[in-house]
């Protein structure tokens, strides 16, 4: 099982603008959003693949852990360095409505005990959000931010910074 309270590494292959300094303990942001999009992804598969109702918790604990951190170092750094870079008016928005969704169901699942179907529909719910919203950030936002003039290097250490302080406080 992946322990999102350590696993802050990210491959930079191929995300860092030239001259940028990143290395896997120091990801640039995209690289670290990336990362923790497909530890997030592989969470809901093992869920996917379990019966265990105590594993069904455990995971559902650590992919709320993950979801809130990662949503909290977004809304916190990453989307305003964007909007300001980009002008953006559509694209961080709409993240942050979708951001909204994913905590509603995250605020049900917490401390909720998985009893049967609609557990496992609100469990798939989410993860069918967090599909959608990684796709949009991956394929519209990401390309952006990419291309602009943002320090991807700096962004990402002050969001891995962020990141461990906030799963330090085990939000």
């Amino acid at each position: 099982m992946t322990n999102t309270k350590t696993d802050i590494k990210a491959d930079t292959k191929g995300s860092a603008k030239p001259g940028s300094k990143t290395s896997a303990a120091n990801p640039d942001a995209i690289a670290l959003l990336k990362a923790d999009h497909e530890a997030v992804s592989q969470l809901f598969a093992e869920y996917e693949n379990t019966r265990a109702v105590k594993a069904k918790k455990a995971l559902v604990a650590e992919i709320c852990t993950a979801l809130s951190v990662h949503a909290q170092i977004e809304e916190e750094i990453f989307y305003p360095e964007f909007k300001a870079a980009l002008k953006d008016k559509l694209l961080v928005p709409e993240a942050t409505i979708e951001h909204a969704g994913v905590k509603g169901l995250i605020a049900e699942l917490r401390g909720a005990e998985p009893d049967g179907e609609i557990y496992d529909a609100k469990v798939k719910v989410l993860s069918e959000y967090v599909k959608h919203h990684v796709k949009e950030e991956q394929n519209e936002m990401f390309p952006k931010a990419k291309a602009s003039s943002l320090d991807m290097a700096e962004l990402g250490a002050r969001m891995a910074a962020r990141k461990v302080d906030l799963l330090a406080q085990n939000v």
